[in-house]
C-alpha cells in the first residue's frame, strides 16, 4: 500500500496522469476497512487452511458478488447469465481444488474473506459512480487511508524482529517490484470494474487460473488427470458462454430464450 501511495503521487505531481478531486475522508473511509478487512481475512484463511481449502472458499466471491449486487443495489441478470456461472462454478473446484481439509476456525476465516472480497469489489464500482472519480481519483484517497487503519493490524500480528532486523539490497528490490505490481493491480481491478461490472471482474479473474493451469502443461509439461480435464472443459465452457451472453447484452440483443419480447422481433406472416 506504501509504494501504491507513493506512484499514484508521482502519477498526480509528475506525470499528470489524473486530476485530484476533493471529497471527505469520511465518505471513503468505509471502503478503506473493507479492503483492510478483505486482506486480513484472506491472510488468514491461507494461515488457518490449506491452500486448496483456501481456493476452494475464493470461488464463493462470486455468488456473493451475484447476490449482493441483486438483493442490495438492484443490478439485474439475466437467467441465461447466471445459467452460465453453473459450469463455472463446477469446473473450477474441479480442475483446481485439492487437499481440501475443513476447520471451524478456518472456514469462518475464508467465507469472511470471500465476503469481504465480494463487497470491497461491489464498493469499487458503486462509489467510483457515487463519488464520480476514476480509479486513480479513487485510489489516492483509498489507499493511504487503508494503510493507516492496516498498521494497528501489523503491530499485532508481526514479530518485533520484524521491524528491527536488517534486510538485504536483493530483498529489498524483490519488495519494490511486487509494491510496484500491487500498484498496477489495484489500478487495473478498479478500472476493470468501473468499466465492465464485479462480476465480470470475477470472470476475468477465472481466465487467470485457466492460463495457469494450460501453462503449466504448455511450458513444463505437466499432465492433466481426468478431473483436471473435466473441470477445465467445464470452465471454458463457461467463460465462453458467459462472454457470449455478455456481449449480446452489450448489444442490446436478446440474449435469453426467456425473454418474452423475442417473439416481437420476429416478422409475421
Amino acid at each position: 500500500m506504501l509504494w501504491t501511495s507513493i506512484s499514484l503521487v508521482l502519477c498526480l505531481k509528475l506525470l499528470n496522469t489524473f486530476t485530484f478531486k476533493s471529497i471527505s475522508i469520511r465518505r471513503v473511509l468505509p471502503l478503506s476497512i473493507i479492503c483492510i478487512l478483505f486482506v486480513v481475512f484472506t491472510n488468514l484463511s491461507l494461515e488457518y487452511n490449506t491452500l486448496g481449502t483456501s481456493q476452494l472458499f475464493k470461488i464463493l466471491t462470486t455468488p456473493f458478488v451475484t447476490f449482493i449486487s441483486w438483493y442490495y443495489y438492484k443490478t439485474h441478470y439475466s437467467r441465461l447469465l447466471l445459467i452460465t456461472l453453473i459450469p463455472l462454478s463446477i469446473g473450477i473446484p474441479t480442475h483446481s481444488i485439492n487437499d481440501i481439509k475443513l476447520t471451524i476456525a478456518g472456514t469462518i476465516v475464508a467465507i469472511l474473506g470471500s465476503l469481504t472480497a465480494s463487497l470491497y469489489q461491489i464498493w469499487i464500482d458503486e462509489k467510483q459512480k457515487e463519488f464520480d472519480m476514476d480509479s486513480q481519483q479513487l485510489l489516492v484517497y483509498q489507499v493511504p487511508l487503508s494503510a493507516i487503519v492496516l498498521l494497528p493490524f501489523v503491530l499485532i500480528i508481526e514479530k518485533l524482529s520484524f521491524f528491527t532486523s536488517s534486510m538485504p539490497l536483493n530483498s529489498m528490490i524483490v519488495i519494490s517490484l511486487s509494491g510496484f505490481l500491487v500498484f498496477i493491480v489495484n489500478i487495473s481491478l478498479c478500472w476493470v470494474i468501473k468499466n465492465t461490472s464485479p462480476l465480470t471482474y470475477n470472470i476475468i479473474g477465472h481466465i487467470r487460473t485457466v492460463i495457469v493451469l494450460l501453462g503449466s502443461v504448455v511450458l513444463f509439461e505437466e499432465h492433466l488427470n481426468l478431473k483436471q480435464s473435466i473441470g477445465m472443459v467445464l470452465t471454458l465452457f463457461g467463460l465462453i458462454a458467459y462472454t457470449f451472453v455478455k456481449m449480446k447484452e452489450l448489444n442490446q440483443l436478446p440474449c435469453t430464450l426467456f425473454n418474452s419480447n423475442v417473439q416481437q422481433l420476429q416478422p409475421t406472416i
